[in-house]
């Protein structure tokens, strides 16, 4: 996971949109941009990255990380 800070809100959407344990759904427009990141190809998703960082950063980790999910309930307190 990057040095980029993902708070425990932004851990629970992310945990949320990947159906995992300790999710938590965010308002449309957050939902819209995770739907957003998680479709486009990385030179996109890397100019997501400039607006939202910390989301993206989230992100990528629960859908490339092998520990991605359980750092992020570690996170949002559910592990």
């Amino acid at each position: 996971m990057s040095t980029q800070t993902i708070t425990e809100d932004t851990a629970r959407h992310v945990l949320w949109h990947y159906g995992s344990e300790g999710g938590l759904q965010p308002g449309n427009g957050t939902q819209r941009l995770m739907e957003a990141i998680d479709a486009a190809d990385m030179v996109n998703v890397e100019r997501l990255r400039l607006g939202f960082p910390e989301l993206v950063t989230a992100m990528l980790a629960a859908k490339n990380d092998l520990d991605g999910i359980s750092r992020l309930q570690q996170i949002a307190g559910a592990a």
